[in-house]
């Protein structure tokens, strides 16, 4: 690869004198640490997306207790929902017995003691329809929960502690991004810096909530990485096979909905290996395929046989859909979805984008997020995704053929997602459940897209860079970080009334 811009089409680090990414980068990781730090001890427990559900698997794995079916909720769980739980996600839930109760700790002696009591037991009451979800998060978060107690925490900030656990996660996913982005761009300080950053400040509610959507990020990241290395390689070794399966079974065993990526990834392993065989180069790649197939098939099929043994199918989905009352339509309606009405995709693609910047935490019963933001984020997702598609042909762009190669494999898995959870929603009868819905028939949960991340970063901040590329890259640091200033300063606002619930980290007894 040669190191010019005409080469690569994109600014070199040197247009932007006195630039020190490395230094920049890990201010990112610490502002990023700050940024996750601040909203998760603003928000209390326990959000509307199944957090609750999330704590009693944790506290199960950090026994040693890998669940066999619906199984009711740990004791060991049921005095942290009880005293813990703060009615305002969910001020109609019947948990709550339609009272909006003040905490616990603000109460006369006597008065605490009754309602902890009628709320623990109906805490233990509870059945965990996750119980089916990939162990690896859990497994983890257990230990970390140890880990906590073991240095002295206790009650509330016990389980602060738990969140705290996302600040290793993104942390992580910035160093993560800022790797493939220098990977793969060597040249472009901008690109390097953007998509960390990017990262960093993400108003995105599953990085300040206890569950398994922040770490398939990290997870396919590192597969990515691996990957993006195994691809540049005539040969590649052992040692970068193994660690790429190994990264592989983790992706599957965070998230079983990280399936399409995976599914990508094993193609593009397929591609490669075909084209090395071709050429005659068996020996060069068969140590390292070898490798990646003896770490990542056993943790894998061991979490299949599993979930058919105890849930009735391979993923566990059978398990959940059975739960929620959901069904397979027959073949012939699923071609009456509205998705295949321009309003109905605009309606799911809408829905996915908006909530995989945002996510999905509610407050007072209403969508925590400001008019007009989801359609901004979507717009803007759109915009920078097609601006890109030029970049992927050499007649509109100098980019080179590996950057081109990479910017479509990354383009490819978001794409891949999108399309499994649209199939998804096409197949499926929901009858009677609330989310998604007759009504509302659309798996547009984008915080189960996150094992994408920094791919989408990856296409979109080539996408903005390919719109500015007559500009300077000073001009496209000042619009980036007008960009990153609006994100922030619009989940503040968004989020501003959190910070004064009585029940989060900043009341706590």
């Amino acid at each position: 690869m040669q190191n010019d811009e005409n080469a690569t089409g994109f600014k070199p680090a040197a247009a932007f004198p006195g630039l020190h990414t490395r230094k920049v980068f890990f201010l990112l990781c610490f502002l990023a640490a700050i940024h996750v730090f601040i909203f998760s001890v603003g928000f209390p427990f326990f959000n509307n997306v199944d957090e609750r559900l999330h704590f009693d698997l944790v506290l199960k794995y950090s026994h040693g207790h890998v669940p066999r079916g619906l199984e009711p909720f740990t004791p060991e769980a049921a005095p942290y929902l009880a005293f813990f739980s703060s009615p305002a996600y969910r001020s109609t839930d019947p948990f709550f017995n339609g009272e909006i109760l003040p905490p616990f700790w603000t109460e006369p002696v006597e008065k605490m003691r009754q309602d902890f009591e009628w709320r623990r037991v109906e805490a233990l009451s509870l059945k965990n329809h996750e119980a089916s979800q990939a162990p690896l998060y859990y497994a983890v978060a257990g230990i970390w929960w140890h880990i906590g107690q073991w240095i002295g925490l206790n009650e509330g900030r016990l389980l602060y502690w738990l969140r705290f656990f996302d600040i290793v996660e993104v942390v992580t996913v910035v160093w993560l991004a800022y790797a493939v982005a220098r990977m793969v761009f060597p040249e472009n300080s901008f690109i390097q810096l953007a998509v960390p950053a990017l990262v960093a400040f993400m108003p995105q509610t599953a990085f300040y909530s206890v569950g398994n959507d922040a770490l398939s990020p990290l997870c396919f990241g590192i597969t990515f990485l691996c990957l993006l290395k195994w691809l540049s390689s005539k040969n590649p070794s052992a040692l970068l096979g193994a660690a790429t399966g190994l990264a592989f079974a983790a992706t599957y065993l965070t998230k079983a909905t990280n399936l399409p990526l995976l599914a990508v990834v094993g193609a593009a392993l397929l591609f490669k290996t075909g084209q090395s065989f071709r050429r005659g180069e068996q020996r060069a790649v068969l140590s390292a395929l070898l490798a990646f197939l003896g770490c990542a098939a056993p943790p894998i099929l061991g979490w299949m046989m599993w979930c058919k043994s105890h849930f009735g199918d391979l993923t566990g989905s059978k398990f959940k859909a059975e739960r929620f009352g959901w069904t397979v339509k027959p073949f012939g309606e699923w071609w009456h979805h509205p998705i295949f009405t321009p309003g109905g995709l605009w309606t799911y693609l809408s829905g996915q984008l908006a909530t995989f910047w945002q996510g999905q935490f509610k407050w007072d019963n209403q969508p925590l997020v400001l008019p007009g933001t989801d359609f901004i984020y979507t717009v803007l997702s759109l915009v920078l995704l097609v601006a890109v598609l030029p970049v992927l042909l050499p007649r509109f762009s100098k980019a080179t053929a590996w950057q081109r190669r990479v910017l479509l494999f990354s383009l490819v898995c978001f794409v891949a997602g999108l399309g499994f959870f649209a199939l998804m929603s096409i197949i499926y009868d929901f009858h009677r459940c609330i989310m998604p819905s007759r009504q509302y028939p659309y798996f547009a949960f984008g915080r189960m897209l996150l094992g994408a991340l920094i791919p989408f970063l990856l296409v979109i901040v080539c996408g903005l860079d390919y719109l500015l590329n007559r500009f300077g890259t000073m001009t496209k640091f000042i619009i980036l970080a007008s960009i990153i200033s609006a994100m922030l300063l619009t989940e503040i606002a968004t989020d501003w009334r959190v910070f004064s619930d009585p029940f989060n980290w900043f009341h706590l007894p």
